[in-house]
């Protein structure tokens, strides 16, 4: 199936149609401001015709990619396209005309990747590097190819206020951010990463609106719903009056990413605010909407919901009675792990106990609560997970969300000490699971990632309050004080902060963290017992309150990880049922994370092996390979 587009300008054969959903205007018009190339170079006014579903169009032969344009609604103010391609001046200016056929595109053999092979790396384009450009960030793809990510998962780009933000406050979503780069641009990143080998991601935000630049609303109030609201305000309406329309908006905004930009897969921001009432929910349509648009295409497209419910129907296959998603985000992992890391329990840390045991159990299912009682949330949360396989499970120790909603914006390794930060990381990388790189994380960064934003004035002054007394129920900062220290959003120093500091890879213990990295992904991706990420090729079990003995297997091939989260421990693994072997094979140590290449201060792991003992005096790992005993004699 070839997929066309529907809503916005869009050109094509040498002219542009024009068109907006505005069901209760009586008349719009198209403002038209011919770039410099144009044939006439002078401003227009053109009346657009109405149809019955209340879209407004027009088709004009003498338009020219790069012209701006806006649509005057009842003689009223002109506004810019609610589908816009691009926003050259802002989410406030007028709009840009966008041919994308006109960017070559060289990566007609790329195939996408399948979920078995993601290792998802998530960045910030504003903070990824100093100059916060497409073009910046394309630079450093090859870095990510030789780290061992397989898969870049770009934050929202959609068009926002202001000159930088997280890009949750995304209002032309069709738009890649002005003070990125051009369309071109973030098309030629792309297409860099696949020249490569690397997959491209996007996260998307279909659950609200931003507070400021949006026109959506101004068009069509049907975009709001007039029953359900959500944590910004007026929900999105996927379920009343008119929403058939507004469901196909969002659709259509999904797949112009999949096929203008040539994204392999959607990160749907925030799933469970997306309230949807109606028979078929929004997210399996959207689904199976991107399945369709893909048909007669080799190149896989996956579709991941950030979903806090646990629910397993969302990426539970059609044919068999769920919505056909292709993951889910499962945080009940970087909950248990950063519990039992930092030791902190406010807000959702509370349900969570941080135990060895709890972890394993996490990492065994896939998340941790499936149905029973969670006290922060109030309710049952989640279902079993027994019928999804591994990979579907996106997990981390770092996400923007983890670091960035914390007050001061600190990172895990600036929150427990290395030897702990390089231990969890084993645990990450060897799991089952999609594992999940937050920019930095691999050569433990000392930049923080805190929330920015860039705000109209007033507008900004809210969020900075609000932001503060958003923690004002954590005992850190109930003394008003305290909030003080918390970081002005909209203060150019907080968003300076959060840009990576590429200068500390040349240092320790950066460089070594890196090298660590690098050598776990490598295991990850080319050892053969991580060949089979089916819930067969792997085992799990707690040895005491703090260490773990993870087990991945394949066939005949077995690796064997002994993860010290915390403090010291001795550990007789000569009967555990994890650590037998057929008599002919033997376990043989191929990397522990106090190996001088990875530790700038090395406290060697006493390893013995009959029968295997294993001794941490600090937190750290080891991994055994399974290998053939040797003659004797």
């Amino acid at each position: 199936m070839k997929w066309q587009p529907f809503f916005g300008a869009i050109w094509r054969q040498n002219a542009a149609t024009f068109r907006v959903w505005a069901p209760q205007a009586r008349r719009v018009e198209l403002v038209l401001e011919p770039s410099g190339e144009s044939v006439t170079g002078l401003r227009r006014e053109l009346a657009m015709e109405k149809d019955a579903q209340g879209f407004f169009s027009a088709q004009v032969e003498t338009a020219s990619p790069g012209d701006l344009y806006r649509y005057r609604l009842d003689e009223g103010d002109a506004w810019p396209d609610p589908a816009s391609r691009f926003q050259p001046h802002g989410v406030h200016g007028p709009s840009q005309l966008v041919n994308p056929s006109n960017f070559s595109w060289s990566d007609d053999s790329w195939q996408g990747l399948s979920r078995e092979r993601l290792v998802l790396y998530e960045l910030h384009i504003g903070t990824f590097t100093p100059e916060g450009t497409f073009a910046a960030a394309q630079q450093k793809l090859p870095l990510l190819r030789d780290l061992g990510a397989t898969a870049v998962e770009l934050m929202p780009v959609a068009d926002f206020p202001g000159s930088r933000n997280w890009g949750y406050d995304g209002a032309s979503l069709f738009a890649p951010a002005h003070c990125y780069g051009t369309p071109g641009d973030l098309r030629r990143f792309v297409n860099s990463a696949h020249e490569i080998g690397l997959a491209v991601h996007l996260d998307v935000v279909y659950n609200h609106l931003g507070p400021d630049g949006s026109y959506l609303a101004a068009f069509s109030p049907f975009f709001l719903s007039q029953r359900h609201h959500s944590p910004w305000g007026a929900a999105l309406n996927f379920d009343g009056a008119h929403s058939e329309l507004v469901r196909r908006f969002f659709i259509e905004n999904a797949l112009h990413w999949i096929h203008e930009y040539h994204f392999d897969g959607l990160r749907l921001d925030a799933t469970h605010a997306i309230i949807d009432d109606s028979p078929r929910h929004f997210l399996a349509e959207l689904a199976q909407a991107v399945e369709r648009s893909m048909e007669g295409e080799r190149r896989q497209v996956l579709v991941i919901a950030e979903d806090d419910r646990n629910l397993g129907r969302i990426a539970t296959p059609r044919n068999a009675g769920g919505w056909g998603l292709n993951g889910l985000w499962a945080d009940d992992f970087h909950h248990e792990v950063h519990r039992r890391l930092t030791g902190e329990s406010d807000g959702y840390f509370s349900d969570y106990s941080g135990t060895a045991a709890d972890i394993a159990t996490t990492v065994r299912q896939g998340w941790f609560y499936c149905g029973q009682h969670a006290a922060y949330f109030g309710r049952n949360r989640g279902t079993d997970p027994a019928v999804l396989p591994p990979p579907a499970f996106v997990i981390c120790l770092q996400n923007h969300d983890q670091v960035g909603n914390r007050a001061l914006g600190e990172r895990l390794n600036q929150l427990t000490s290395l030897e702990s930060y390089r231990a969890a990381s084993v645990l990450l990388l060897l799991a089952p699971e999609t594992p999940l790189l937050f920019m930095g994380q691999e050569w433990a960064s000392s930049s923080p990632f805190q929330y920015f934003t860039d705000h109209e004035p007033e507008l900004g002054r809210k969020v900075t309050e609000g932001r503060r007394r958003e923690f004002s129920r954590f005992a850190s900062f109930s003394d008003p004080a305290a909030r003080e220290r918390i970081p002005d959003p909209q203060s150019i120093s907080t968003f300076a902060r959060s840009q990576l500091n590429w200068e500390e890879l040349h240092s320790e213990p950066h460089a070594a963290m890196l090298h660590l990295y690098k050598q776990l992904l490598r295991l990850r991706l080319e050892e053969s017992a991580c060949g089979d990420s089916s819930r067969n090729g792997f085992a799990i079990e707690p040895l005491g309150e703090h260490c773990l003995l993870l087990k991945r297997r394949s066939g005949r091939n077995e690796l064997l990880a002994a993860i010290q989260l915390r403090e010291s421990g001795n550990h007789d693994l000569g009967g555990h049922p994890l650590s037998r072997l057929p008599h002919e094979l033997r376990w043989a140590p191929i990397l522990t994370t106090e190996d001088a290449g990875y530790a700038a201060h090395p406290q060697p792991v006493e390893l013995s092996f009959r029968p295997l003992r294993i001794s941490f005096t600090r937190p750290g790992a080891v991994i055994l390979r399974s290998t053939p005993k040797q003659p004797e004699g």
